[in-house]
């Protein structure tokens, strides 16, 4: 039953968080993409200590841990990818004169 729960949670979270993102304007992405990172971390935490709990003796629920854990990786990664070529958008480039 603790099961049925988790992926209940899990569809649940995935349907509102594409919801979320989907309403949010082009222009305003890239900006967000610091604040995601800090959640995406949460969801790292989560999945180690998810990983680590009685109820992961089940295969089933270390794949999907497994899984979190992976995907929020690469979204922190890319993340910060997408902040500093942003980032480097504002800074001053020199003139190179010959």
């Amino acid at each position: 039953m603790e099961l049925v729960q988790l992926l209940f949670i899990f569809t649940l979270a995935a349907f509102l968080g594409y919801q979320l993102i989907s309403k949010i304007p082009s222009q305003l992405h890239t900006p967000l993409m610091s604040g995601s990172n800090a959640i995406s971390g949460i969801t790292i935490v989560a999945a180690i200590l998810a990983l680590q709990a009685d109820l992961a003796q089940d295969d089933l629920v270390r794949w999907i841990g497994f899984a979190a854990l992976v995907l929020a990786s690469i979204n922190v990664v890319g993340g910060y990818v997408v902040t500093d070529r942003m980032l480097e958008m504002f800074k001053k480039k020199e003139n190179k004169k010959e």
